[in-house]
């Protein structure tokens, strides 16, 4: 249905913080997002980027009428190089509109790479619909006009502004957020080398980390909108 708004974001918004979860196999079993917080004790999730071999892009605000939309990524999410984080089924429908992001605490073996996160509705037939997504290029992480290339190991704080939407997940969905560190050719890759220029003959390839402990609590930021 059409409803008509007098401002953005609407004024009623109750944000709320979805934590990521898991017990280090967030790629392929697949971790668990919820209103928790994280113990203290949980087990980082590893990945490794390959620039030789990027995730796909598939959906979402892709500038390409064959690609974009709300494509189903399940199987791009088999992918060891993808990371998963999905909610129980709702018992309730959630109307989520406006402006989405995430904060992720991630480590790299790289002096520079990006972080991609995208929000998903997951149908209860298995099917992952992309609704929009973000990156975040970890040299540029405090500004375009302040880089700074990563330090092997150091765990740091990235904001990744996923764009907006506006979408009811319906009773029986269930909310998921992927976190990779590629999306092409929407975005041009990260060859890892920290050389701004790099051509094709210095690509590294780079060991990621994604901290969701207590000191380290990545969640999904996500605009809630009630219904009396």
């Amino acid at each position: 249905e059409w409803r008509y708004e007098n401002e953005w974001p609407l004024a009623r918004t109750e944000w709320a913080k979805f934590y990521l979860h898991s017990n280090g196999d967030a790629a392929g079993a697949g971790g668990s997002l919820s209103k928790d917080v994280a113990a203290s004790d949980e087990v980082a999730d590893n990945f490794t980027y390959d620039p030789e071999n990027p995730v796909p892009s598939w959906g979402a605000q892709y500038q390409n009428l064959d690609l974009c939309g709300p494509r189903d990524r399940s199987d791009i999410e088999l992918r060891p190089d993808v990371l998963t984080f999905t909610s129980d089924a709702l018992e309730e429908p959630i109307e989520v509109t406006g402006p989405i992001s995430a904060t992720i605490w991630a480590s790299s073996d790289a002096l520079d790479t990006d972080f991609i996160a995208a929000l998903i509705d997951v149908e209860p037939d298995g099917k992952a619909i992309i609704l929009c997504e973000g990156i975040v290029r970890a040299r540029f992480r405090n500004g375009t006009d302040n880089p700074e290339m990563m330090t092997a190991g150091e765990i740091y704080e990235f904001d990744i502004d996923m764009w907006d939407t506006s979408n009811l997940f319906k009773a029986g969905h269930r909310i998921r957020i992927e976190i990779s560190s590629s999306n092409f050719p929407r975005y041009n890759r990260n060859l890892n080398s920290g050389n701004p220029i790099a051509t094709d003959t210095e690509i590294t390839v780079a060991n990621q980390t994604i901290h969701h402990d207590s000191l380290h609590s990545s969640h999904l930021n996500l605009p809630i909108i009630p219904h009396s």
